[in-house]
């Protein structure tokens, strides 16, 4: 029964430790007050199937391009969606 536990409380906090280091969205206003510097964009490819898949790809890329936040400043839906983000630090 502790071994249950123990699997349980381990996955529970390697998820939350995981999310802690993911990159996260920001808006406009969230980018000048906290003055936030540009280091790039990324861009998703037409394979993401939702609009939460399609940040979750652009986290990910911003954390590969060492950004702690991203902007989605454009997305499309063509039956898939993809979408474009500033990388900030």
């Amino acid at each position: 029964m502790n071994i249950i536990k123990t699997i349980a409380v381990t996955c529970l906090l390697g998820g939350l430790s995981f999310s802690a280091l993911a990159a996260q969205e920001v808006t406009k206003e969230d980018v000048q007050k906290m003055n936030l510097e540009k280091i790039g964009t990324v861009n998703t490819t037409a394979e993401t199937t939702s609009p939460m898949d399609a940040k979750r790809e652009l986290s990910k890329l911003a954390d590969e391009k060492g950004g702690k936040y991203f902007l989605v400043i454009a997305g499309r839906e063509h039956g898939r969606f993809s979408a474009t983000a500033d990388v900030y630090k």
